[in-house]
């Protein structure tokens, strides 16, 4: 099983922070953004990782991680995306990393409370298809929106105006290696970028979708309240682990 983080993007909602520099270095009460996914990973027993990023600043995520020997690493690949084509795009520079095997994705601004190894776990014995992970939260309409029915999800909706549940997907994706057939067929959406929302109704429609609830809190890092909420969750945490 291999790890992908997707950390490319200008991260324009964040302006003027992300004008010197990339989103996912920019730091979650003590330590830069993109050290959370990496550990999740790499606590849930991935151990070979690809990060993609882009923009202006790539470079600083090789000066910062360099091989991952602070989290325990031998080698972190990497890889560049050209622009902003949206988060499938940046999985189809994944394709040749993946060599076929499955593969878990985990966006690079997300930060959450707890491990998510026995959901690793239940992806790898898993025969085929994909695994999300969904999370409730109260307001859904920002996210894609899991409708479920019979334990089951049957459909994904991007920020809808009329959730049909309070279930959301968050930013990690577990796929095996027909997502790369998926991406190649998939068209631009009405803002110019391929959907992730898009890869997980392909295999919804195939029937090859399973799903876990999140154990513990999630955040994303993407706008300035998220930001500061998961600079407070992390914080209260830390400081929770001291007393």
């Amino acid at each position: 099983m291999k790890g992908i983080i997707l950390a490319g993007g200008l991260g324009k909602r964040l302006y003027p922070l992300t004008k010197i520099t990339n989103k996912h270095l920019l730091p979650i009460y003590d330590k830069p953004m993109i050290y959370y996914p990496l550990q999740t990973l790499v606590d849930a027993g991935i151990k070979d990782i690809l990060v993609v990023t882009g923009g202006n600043h790539a470079g600083e995520f090789l000066r910062l991680l360099g091989n991952g020997g602070d989290f325990g690493l031998k080698h972190i690949n990497y890889t560049y995306q050209e622009g902003e084509g949206g988060i499938a795009e940046a999985l189809k520079l994944a394709e040749h990393f993946s060599d076929g095997q499955k593969i878990v994705v985990m966006l690079g601004d997300n930060i959450i409370e707890k491990s998510i190894k026995k959901q690793v776990e239940r992806f790898q014995s898993q025969k085929e298809g994909a695994r999300i992970l969904l999370k409730k939260v109260n307001d859904p309409g920002r996210f894609g929106v899991a409708e479920i029915r019979n334990k089951k999800v049957i459909s994904i909706e991007e920020k809808p105006k009329r959730p049909k549940s309070d279930y959301v997907v968050t930013g990690i994706y577990m796929y095996d290696k027909r997502v790369f057939d998926i991406v190649k067929k998939l068209k631009p959406s009405g803002r110019g970028e391929l959907e992730i929302t898009d890869v997980n109704n392909a295999y919804i429609q195939m029937r090859l979708m399973t799903y876990d609830i999140l154990d513990g809190w999630w955040t994303d890092s993407g706008t300035f309240d998220s930001l500061l909420r998961a600079n407070m969750l992390v914080a209260n945490k830390n400081l929770k682990g001291l007393k």
